[in-house]
């Protein structure tokens, strides 16, 4: 298993790493993920371990808490040959102190993740949403004294826009407070939108992105094709609303170029959809689901190899658009790119036009 820097830390993660959104699963979003006991669990965290897959994410919000508690069963024994990743923020409940990023909701959802992953500390502590009510300052000093205090040793944030992060970099730096390393973001080859704003804050403030639903909220599994009705047991029936939407020709534009590559490669879908993740930049992590064995064993085929650079620019021109303003002139036009050489190009248009506008 290759194994990257996390953003600008010193904290080395393997390139792909796993989700425990699967354990413990209840109510209906979580549910229809999964619901593998401690057992299976376990069992899952042996297979990952053996391949080098050392990091386990989770979240507080995960089965209200379940998720938490089933990973710590299952790395019981092992702590020290692992990365454990969790996120708080979300609701947890009706009251008033149940959700947010606050000083007392920190301090508190720390301790409830210690107490339940069975450990006396949190390699990655991440804000699974911004919070708009709480000054950045408060969250600040709060994460810092976690992080001085041993409970924690890396923080990261997931779902921030640009200028919420650059915002709180901002600060931690004006105040000697500890930095984000991570972005846990949604990335993938039917949800681009990461590389138009938050991929070069990555790269200019060292933000490492940790890739959550790198196949599309369940999209890129080389089983829902243009003319055919979506699978009985396919859990987007149950689960589409709670993730990004997709428009149906972009996903069977990026399906169909998905199928020539797998052809040519003899990978599954879902295996050339992570790698075409693995080479691009920012991304520290791939994190990986898997309901049971079968599954887990099918991602692991996602690295020890790479799409050739024709590959890369196929999938692409398959997947790319347009980019919102402010953002398309730099990619599109000849004289703002000129101005900005270092942006991503997510569109396969030339950029040859007259700068205007």
């Amino acid at each position: 298993m290759e194994y990257r820097r996390l953003g600008a830390s010193g904290l080395e993660v393997p390139a792909l790493s796993f989700g425990a959104g699967t354990f413990g699963g209840q109510g209906p979003l979580f549910g229809a993920w999964g619901n593998s006991d401690a057992s299976e669990a376990r069992r899952l965290v042996d297979i990952c371990v053996d391949a080098g897959i050392t990091m386990f994410d989770t979240a507080d919000v995960y089965s209200a808490g379940a998720s938490e508690e089933v990973l710590g069963a299952a790395i019981k024994g092992r702590r020290d040959r692992v990365i454990v990743s969790t996120k708080t923020s979300l609701p947890m409940g009706d009251g008033p102190g149940d959700a947010g990023s606050s000083r007392s909701r920190l301090i508190n959802a720390c301790h409830d993740a210690l107490r339940r992953l069975g450990t006396d500390y949190i390699d990655l502590f991440q804000l699974h949403a911004y919070d708009a009510h709480t000054p950045i300052e408060e969250v600040l000093s709060t994460l810092d004294d976690l992080v001085r205090a041993g409970k924690v040793r890396y923080l990261g944030v997931s779902n921030f826009s640009g200028w919420q992060a650059m915002k709180s970099m901002a600060i931690a730096e004006k105040y000697g407070r500890s930095r984000y390393v991570a972005h846990q973001v949604y990335y993938s080859l039917v949800g681009r939108d990461y590389e138009w704003e938050l991929m070069p804050l990555g790269l200019d403030q060292g933000l490492g992105a940790l890739v959550w639903s790198p196949l599309g909220w369940g999209r890129l599994t080389g089983r829902i094709r243009r003319g055919r009705p979506l699978p009985a047991t396919s859990r987007l029936h149950r689960t589409a609303d709670y993730g990004p939407p997709v428009e149906d020709e972009a996903l069977y534009r990026v399906v169909d170029a998905l199928d020539e590559i797998a052809q040519e490669t003899g990978k599954a879908i879902p295996q050339i959809a992570i790698n075409w993740l693995l080479q691009r930049p920012t991304v520290s992590s791939v994190i990986i689901g898997a309901r049971n064995e079968e599954q887990l064993r099918q991602n692991l085929g996602s690295v020890g190899w790479k799409l050739t650079p024709d590959q890369m620019r196929r999938l692409d021109a398959a997947s790319g658009r347009t980019a919102p303003y402010p953002y398309f002139p730099y990619q599109r036009q000849e004289g703002f790119a000129r101005l900005n050489p270092g942006a991503v190009d997510v569109t396969p248009v030339q950029t040859s036009r007259p700068a205007c506008g």
